[in-house]
C-alpha cells in the first residue's frame, strides 16, 4: 500500500467493497445478541449486609461466675472481620442453612441443564450400585471402613451455593456484605435469610458463656454417675484392706513400730549380756567341776539379778555357799588336831563334797534357768521382729490405699468445684437472661430483600455490546480477508507493485439495483441483507 494515500479513504473502500459480509456478519451476531437475553438462564442478586460492632472478649471461663464485667468489647481488627466472613461462608454453615430450609420444604431449587442430563442419571445408576455393590463390599472383606451413604443432593446444592454465595468485607469499614446469586429470587431471600439467623445464633453459642438448661441437667447426672463410681470405687478399696481411715491408721502403726523397736533394742541387748554372761557361767563350772581341790569350793559369781536398777541375791546360792564355806573352815582349823585320815576328817570331808556337789546342783539349775530365759527372750526378739514387719507391710498396704484415696478425693474435689461453678453460672445466666436476651455485638445491618429484576442477564447491556462487538468483528474479519486477497483493487496497486503506467481505467457500467420493496418492511429488509 502506498504510503502517501489517504488511510480514511481506504479504510471506506474496503468497508463499502465488501459491505455484504459486513452485514451478513453483524446480523447473526445482531441476532445471536438478541437471543442470548432470552436463552440465558435469569439470575437474581440477593444482597444483605451485616455489621460487627466490636469484638467480644470473655473474661469468664470454666470456673468462674457469669456477669456483665466477664465481657469486654473493642473495635474489630481487619483478621477479625476476616475470620467473621470465614464463618459467614463456611460449608458448614451453608450445609445446616440449605439442610434446615429442605426440611421446611422451602429450598428446592431446579436442577441445572449438566445435572439432569449427566449429574443425577450419573449418580444414580452408576455411583450408587457401584458403592452398594462393589466397593463397600469389598472393603467389609478387607476390614476398612465401609463407606457411609451421604446425602448427595445435599452436597451439591451445597456446592452450588458456596459458588453462587459472595462474601467480602467493605474495605475500611466493619460491616460484611454477602451477595447470592440465584435463580428463584423467593427461595434465595429465604436463604440469604437463614444463613443470617443462623450465623447469629452460631456465633452466640460460640463466644457465649451462658449454659442451656439441657446442659446443665446433663452434667448433672454425669456428675452423679461419676461420684457414684468414684465413692463407689473407694469404698471397695477400703473394705479390701478392712480400713476406715487409713491415714489415722498409719499414724497408729508407725508410733505402735516405733514402741516395739525400742522394746526390741532392749531385748536384744539384754539377749547380748545374757549370752555373755552365760558362756561365762558354763565356763566357771567347767573348771570348779573339774577340780578336786577342797579349797575351791567358791564359785567366782553371785546370782544376783537386776531389776529397776535394784540387785537382788539368790538366797539358795548364798546359803549353800555359806555352808559349804562353814564346812570348808572347819576343815581347816580340825586338821589342827586331827589327822587327816581320822574319822572326824574323813566325816567333815564327805560333808564337804556332799555340800559342794549341792552347790555344784544349784549352779547348774541356774545355769539351766539362764539358757531358757535366754531362749524364751529370743523368741519374743523373733516376734517382736515379725510383727514390725507386719506393722511395715501393713503400712505400705495402708499407704497404697491412702494415695489411690488421694486421687479419688481430688478427682471428687473437681467434680464438686466443677458442678458447683456450673450450678451456679447456670443461675447467673438465667438471670441474666431475664435482663437482656440478646448479648451478641453482630447485628444485620441490611436484611435481604426479594428483588424484582433479575441481575442476569441484562439486555439493555448485552444487546448494544453485541451489537458494537458484531460490527467490530465484522470489520475486522473484512480487514482480514483484504489482507488475504492479493488481487488489484485499483490503477494504483498496479503502478506501486509493477512499476508501469495505467494507460487506461474502464468503470464497471453495472449499477445495484434499487430496493423494490417498501421500506421498514420484511421483504425490504431480506433484499438489503442479500444486496
Amino acid at each position: 500500500m502506498n504510503p502517501k494515500e489517504n488511510y480514511l479513504h481506504e479504510f471506506f473502500r474496503i468497508f463499502f467493497a465488501n459491505k455484504q459480509l459486513v452485514k451478513r456478519v453483524f446480523l447473526v451476531f445482531a441476532v445471536i445478541t438478541l437471543a442470548l437475553p432470552l436463552v440465558l438462564k435469569q439470575s437474581f442478586d440477593i444482597t444483605a449486609q451485616v455489621i460487627v460492632q466490636s469484638k467480644k472478649l470473655s473474661q469468664g471461663d470454666a470456673t468462674t461466675s457469669l456477669n456483665q464485667e466477664n465481657a469486654t468489647f473493642i473495635p474489630p481488627s481487619l483478621s477479625d472481620m476476616e475470620t467473621e466472613a470465614n464463618i459467614l461462608r463456611s460449608p458448614a454453615l451453608v450445609r445446616q442453612t440449605i439442610s434446615d430450609l429442605r426440611e421446611q420444604g422451602q429450598y428446592d431449587p431446579a436442577p441445572g441443564l449438566f445435572s439432569r442430563l449427566v449429574g443425577t442419571p450419573l449418580r444414580n445408576w452408576v455411583i450408587n450400585p457401584l458403592r452398594a455393590y462393589v466397593i463397600n463390599p469389598v472393603r467389609n472383606v478387607l476390614g476398612l471402613e465401609v463407606d457411609p451413604v451421604r446425602d448427595t443432593v445435599l452436597d451439591g446444592l451445597t456446592q452450588q451455593a458456596l459458588d453462587n454465595l459472595k462474601i467480602e468485607t467493605l474495605p475500611g469499614s466493619n460491616v460484611i456484605s454477602i451477595v447470592y446469586a440465584f435463580g428463584d429470587p423467593t427461595q434465595g431471600t429465604r436463604f440469604v435469610a437463614q444463613l443470617l439467623q443462623n450465623y447469629l445464633k452460631n456465633r452466640q453459642e460460640l463466644q457465649s458463656i451462658d449454659l442451656p438448661q439441657t446442659f446443665y441437667e446433663q452434667k448433672k447426672q454425669q456428675y452423679q454417675a461419676r461420684l457414684d463410681n468414684l465413692e463407689g470405687t473407694r469404698l471397695t478399696l477400703l473394705e479390701s484392706i478392712g480400713a476406715s481411715d487409713p491415714k489415722e491408721e498409719i499414724t497408729f502403726r508407725l508410733n505402735a513400730i516405733n514402741t516395739e523397736e525400742q522394746a526390741l533394742n532392749q531385748y536384744r541387748d539384754r539377749l547380748l549380756q545374757g549370752q555373755h554372761w552365760l558362756d561365762y557361767l558354763k565356763a566357771s563350772y567347767a573348771s570348779v567341776s573339774a577340780s578336786n581341790k577342797l579349797s575351791e569350793y567358791t564359785f567366782p559369781y553371785t546370782f544376783s539379778t537386776t531389776i529397776d536398777n535394784v540387785a537382788l541375791q539368790d538366797r539358795e546360792i548364798g546359803q549353800l555357799g555359806e555352808q559349804l564355806t562353814a564346812l570348808v573352815t572347819r576343815y581347816n582349823n580340825d586338821l589342827a588336831v586331827f589327822q587327816p585320815g581320822s574319822e572326824p576328817m574323813l566325816l567333815t570331808r564327805e560333808q564337804i563334797s556332799r555340800a559342794r556337789q549341792g552347790f555344784l546342783k544349784v549352779v547348774n539349775n541356774r545355769i539351766q534357768e539362764r539358757t531358757n530365759d535366754l531362749a524364751v527372750l529370743g523368741s519374743v526378739i523373733d516376734q517382736k521382729t515379725a510383727r514390725i514387719a507386719e506393722y511395715k507391710d501393713r503400712i505400705h498396704q495402708l499407704q497404697e490405699v491412702e494415695s489411690k484415696q488421694r486421687q479419688m478425693d481430688t478427682e471428687i474435689n473437681a467434680l464438686h468445684a466443677a458442678f458447683g461453678t456450673y450450678a451456679q453460672r447456670f443461675a447467673e445466666s438465667s438471670t441474666a437472661r431475664l435482663f437482656n436476651n440478646d448479648l451478641s455485638n453482630a447485628r444485620v445491618l441490611s436484611p435481604p430483600y426479594e428483588p424484582t429484576e433479575p441481575s442476569f442477564p441484562r439486555p439493555l447491556l448485552i444487546i448494544p455490546f453485541g451489537l458494537l462487538t458484531g460490527l467490530l468483528l465484522a470489520i475486522a474479519l473484512v480487514y482480514v480477508r483484504e489482507f488475504l486477497d492479493h488481487r488489484f483493487k485499483h490503477p494504483a496497486q498496479i503502478s506501486h507493485q509493477l512499476g508501469l503506467p495505467v494507460l487506461l481505467v474502464i468503470n464497471d457500467q453495472n449499477v445495484m439495483p434499487t430496493n423494490p420493496h417498501p421500506n421498514w418492511t420484511v421483504p425490504s429488509f431480506m433484499h438489503w441483507v442479500r444486496h
